[in-house]
């Protein structure tokens, strides 16, 4: 199948944000749904909310039309990878149990890629043979605040530098490896912190989705030039969920004064003290907060890695996934 032209809405012009070229079949929504076979795991409506976002629209159309052809299709790639590994130690002799399969789910703050990780991790729950499905976010092996103040990159928490990487990598590892119980930190969105003494355990999981901005960096290169090990070295399948930057950071700010009314008005928060700003004030500060933070480490460090992900879903300016791109070599 060859790639299909983009269709952008009229008057629209063509951004190279919007490149159709590389090793992807691309598809419009309407394309895309057409593979879909029925399936007997729609979601219920308080399932659905349940797993959406703050201020995310994703409806059971979106269910049915995007999520249910790319659960089909992680699906497959788990049947045969898991075939694959099983030929591999029958080959080599070794006595194993399946090699867990790892989906890593990329793209920006406010793009809507934890609504899609976990969408996945239901609709793969809910398949033919009921795999354990379990889904890990990397902003747990963020340095704690203290560290990040220390380290002199508090004003970086999201970017490549403020994660312990080593630590998200070995957890992928263990894993991967077969380990029966790997733990990872905990994170609190409401504290804005590492949660002390509390961690997330993985035991035995057949998939494991693992969410953040930056999974699928490539590996870094050594000061000897060597290569290192990358956590991507070590995903079956990735996702990258993707909108054009003005549409991301309008989400962004949407979500951000959505939540003066509601987590932040918590007397934990650490952004208690936004709550009762003006609305000119949580503007601006919205505004600064993605026009330093978060639109550069888009810019520079997360969307430069969309061309390494099996799967890219791109969204409009409703928020709706418009057309899809799978990688076909």
């Amino acid at each position: 199948m060859d790639p299909k032209p983009l269709l952008l809405p009229p008057g629209m012009p063509f951004s190279p944000e919007d490149d159709p070229y590389g090793p992807y079949v691309a598809l419009s929504r309407g394309q895309w749904s057409e593979l879909a076979e029925a399936v007997p795991w729609d979601l219920d409506a308080d399932t659905l909310a349940r797993l959406r976002g703050l201020g995310d629209p994703t409806d059971s159309d979106e269910v049915r039309q995007v999520y249910h052809p790319l659960t089909q299709l992680l699906n497959l790639y788990w049947e045969r990878t898991g075939a694959l590994y099983g030929t591999t130690h029958d080959f080599l002799g070794i006595n194993h149990k399946q090699v867990p399969f790892v989906i890593g789910v990329a793209g920006s703050v406010a793009v809507g890629k934890s609504t899609t990780a976990r969408l996945l991790q239901e609709l793969l729950a809910r398949g033919p043979r009921r795999p354990r499905v379990d889904l890990v976010t990397t902003d747990g092996f963020l340095y704690p605040n203290h560290m990040l103040e220390a380290m002199g990159i508090a004003h970086r928490k999201g970017f490549p530098e403020s994660y312990d990487r080593q630590a998200l990598l070995q957890f992928v590892i263990d894993v991967k490896s077969g380990k029966s119980e790997v733990t990872a930190p905990v994170y609190s969105h409401l504290s804005y912190d590492i949660v002390p003494d509390e961690r997330i355990v993985v035991a035995d999981p057949d998939i494991l989705i693992v969410e953040g901005l930056n999974v699928l960096q490539p590996a870094r290169r050594r000061s000897d030039g060597s290569t290192a090990l990358a956590v991507s070295d070590f995903f079956d399948f990735t996702v990258y969920v993707d909108a054009r930057t003005a549409f991301i950071r309008q989400w962004y700010i949407d979500r951000w004064m959505a939540l003066r009314s509601t987590a932040f008005r918590n007397p934990q928060s650490y952004f208690r003290r936004y709550a009762d700003i003006s609305d000119g004030e949580a503007l601006t500060t919205a505004s600064t907060f993605w026009d330093t933070i978060n639109g550069p480490n888009l810019e520079l460090n997360i969307r430069p890695t969309r061309g390494r992900a099996t799967a890219i879903l791109r969204k409009g300016e409703n928020h709706q996934v418009s057309w899809v791109r799978i990688r076909k070599v």
